[in-house]
Parts: structure tokens; sequence; C-alpha cells
């Protein structure tokens, strides 16, 4: 019997409330299945079993707030016997003592049984009042759908009926009604266009928490290095032709591979540090800063970004944004990243120096590309350049390895058919 656990989704997360339960138990449970969210100052967070089994119980109820490390449910190895009462013997059986057992009790005269008392009559039955549920009162611009009265309600999750509140969403419009599917909170996330915000205040509490932890704890060095980025810009133009908008590759695709390449090359660059010492990671999950509708900045990672082809790391990329301006995260997305990227894209800056999130060591920041006088074969003209930044941790590298990461970067831009 293991106990699946409250994780811990980053550096400044101390508890989280959990907000929907996907599974029931003696539900079967798979790695990497979504059984549960949890509410952060982040958003809401889809947490993923860590092993296949039952789900024995939950520990937990719905709407608990409870810190990192609390047991929230216990699921059992598929391998693993359900404890069970010992039977009891057969008649005409006798019974044999197991050893250490305790001597049986000495037989003693039975006590007469008591006589029934004279039968009593039958209390006034109580009828359960039929208590309608209260009325909700809807803005004026929401209209009734008056065609599904007396149908059944569907079944739905309450942070799905929460959020579907909050964002004057007609439950009653949803085909699991009929279907007997049970409606999810990213169900509803995902169908309504203006999804709840967590909180500026607590929001910004978190990165502020986590960002002077970071600045006290971690022994921070900066370096800059200019990119060429005209290849990589009219390798996209060209990969772009003929795609639809929605399938069209960005350079934070070839940012992404460039860096995950670089980290083959010195490792120390990406991993934890953690109880006094260094932990590399032989996987590269490169957290991507992403901005908030609302206000505020996460980074979740894109897992496994060296395997994959720029296609499918921009499938990836596409998705998570997607994903987390919508609120929903995934509990690995924001647990495992070992290297960090930031950029501010167009916004017009040309450096920026990012702070390394705890427990990682190293974050890159990348600056708007700009058209730059360059010495390119021995002219001077114009190419496509931008500041690539690097952020690092002094326990774990120096200045030297600093710059040839950042130099590898550089040179892999410069080869985007390579990437």
């Amino acid at each position: 019997m293991s106990a699946f656990l409250m994780p811990s989704l980053g550096a400044d997360m101390e508890a989280g409330t959990l907000v929907e339960q996907l599974k029931l138990s003696g539900d079967t449970v798979k790695h990497g299945e979504i059984i549960a969210a949890i509410e952060t100052q982040k958003g809401v967070i889809e947490i993923e079993a860590f092993q296949n089994g039952i789900l024995e119980n939950w520990l937990v109820d719905i709407g608990t707030q409870v810190p990192v490390g609390t047991p929230l449910a216990n699921i059992r190895a598929v391998d693993k016997p359900v404890l069970s009462e010992p039977k009891a013997p057969k008649p005409g059986e006798q019974e044999v003592p197991q050893p250490h057992d305790p001597p049986p009790a000495p037989h003693l005269p039975e006590e007469p049984a008591p006589q029934d008392p004279s039968p009593q009559p039958a209390g006034p039955e109580f009828p359960i009042p039929d208590v309608p549920e209260p009325e909700i009162q809807l803005p004026e611009d929401i209209k009734v759908n008056t065609a599904t009265v007396g149908q059944s309600r569907p079944r739905i999750t309450p942070a799905a009926r929460r959020l579907a509140a909050q964002a004057g969403f007609d439950l009653s419009s949803l085909e699991a009604q009929q279907t007997g599917t049970k409606i999810t909170r990213a169900d509803i996330a995902a169908l309504v266009k203006t999804p709840r915000a967590d909180p500026l205040s607590d929001m910004r509490g978190a990165i502020a928490a986590a960002m002077s932890r970071s600045k006290r704890d971690i022994p921070h060095y900066y370096l800059s290095h200019q990119a060429d980025l005209t290849h990589a810009d009219a390798f996209v133009t060209k990969a772009n032709a003929n795609r639809d908008p929605q399938n069209r590759l960005l350079l934070g695709a070839l940012f992404l591979k460039a860096i995950a390449l670089a980290v083959c090359k010195v490792p120390e660059m990406n991993g934890h540090f953690e109880d006094g010492q260094f932990d590399p990671n032989p996987a590269i999950h490169t957290g991507l800063a992403i901005s908030l509708r609302g206000g505020g900045l996460v980074a979740p990672a894109l897992l496994d970004v060296a395997t994959l082809k720029l296609d499918e790391l921009m499938s990836n990329m596409r998705d998570l944004v997607t994903r987390v301006r919508a609120g929903r995260f995934r509990s690995r997305e924001l647990s495992n990243a070992t290297i960090t990227l930031t950029s501010l894209g167009d916004r017009g800056v040309d450096q920026l120096y990012g702070v390394i999130y705890p427990p990682q060591v190293a974050i890159v920041g990348i600056g708007t590309p700009s058209l730059r006088p360059w010495v390119h074969e021995g002219q001077v003209v114009p190419r496509l350049i931008a500041d690539i930044t690097l952020a690092a941790d002094h326990r774990v590298s120096d200045g030297r390895r600093g710059a040839l990461f950042l130099r590898t970067i550089a040179e892999n831009l410069t080869t985007p058919d390579a990437l």
C-alpha cells in the first residue's frame, strides 16, 4: 500500500486545496493518469498517478487545504492482496489453536434469555420533507434554457460546477447530461472563454517568495552573448510557406531545441541543487516562462525536449501555452523543469536577465531579435541578431562553462537544419 501525497509543485508552494477526485475508491489507476486536481496560487493543477494500482480510499475531502506531503489517498499495487478477515470454521470442524493464541475462555453456564417485553406502540412517522434547492439569482443578461426544465442534473464535480457558475455557463447544454459521463473542471475550462483567474495578490506573493529565496540562497553569475538568427529566421519562413496559421513553426521552438542540444554538451546547466549537492538530470525538461492574461507568470516544463523533432516540440509548446492560459496545468509540468527559458518576444527589449527558479541551476533569456550591422564573410551587412543571456548557479558551474554553453546555443541557431 502506498500513500498518494500532496505534491510539491514548486519552491513557492506550501499547501494546496483538493478540488476534484477523478477516481473513486476501488477504481483502477494507471501510471501518468490524472486522478485529482488541486488548487494553488498558480491555478488548478491536474495530478497524475505515480504507479499502477487500485485506489483504496481517499483520505482528504474535496475543498480541504492541506500542506505539501500530506497523504491524499491510498493506492494498492495490483499484485497486492486485499487484507481480509480470517475465515470462520465450517460446522462440525474443530478450530485448531494457533501458536501464541491465548488459552480458550472457561465454559460458563448460559444465562437464561430475558423475557420479551410487552410490545410497544410504534412511534409517529415523520415524513422527510422535500426541500427544494435554493434558487440562484442570475444576471439579467443570462437566459435560462426553459426547454431543459425537469431534466436530471448532469453529473459534475464540485470544482467544475463552481467554475461554470463563475463563468455563467449553462450546464444543461452539455451532452454529458444525457450520456451520464461525469463533467470535470477541465471540460468546463475548455468551453468557457473567460475562466476564473486566481487573485493577482496570491500569484504575486508566490512569485515574490520564490524569487526572494532564489536571490538569498543562490549565488548567481550572469553572462551575455549575441546570436545571429538570420538562418534560423529564413528556415522558419520557408517551413511556414504552405502551412495554415495554427500549424506554423515559431522561433521559440528553435530556441528550445538549441538550448537542449547545448545542455548535452554542458550538462551542469541541467538539474537540481538540493540538500547541499547538485543532482544532474539526464532528461531535459525545459521550463517555458508564460505570462498569464490576468497577470503573473508561470514556467511549466516541456518534457524531453532534446528527443523531440521541431514540429512535435512546436505542437507541445502550443498545447502547453493554451492550457496554462486556460488555468490548467499538470503536476509534472510544474515539478520536473530542469532549466528554464524566458523571452519577452516582440516587447523590444534587447536583454533580460532572469532569476533562477530553485532548485534549478540556470535560466536562459532571449531578447527581441532586431536587424543590426554585423560582420559577415568580411563585410558589414544587416543581420537579424538577438542577445542571449544566462543566469547560472556558481555552486555548480563557473563563467568558463557558462560561456561555452551560450556559444553552443548561438552556434546551434546558425544551423537550424540540424536541430
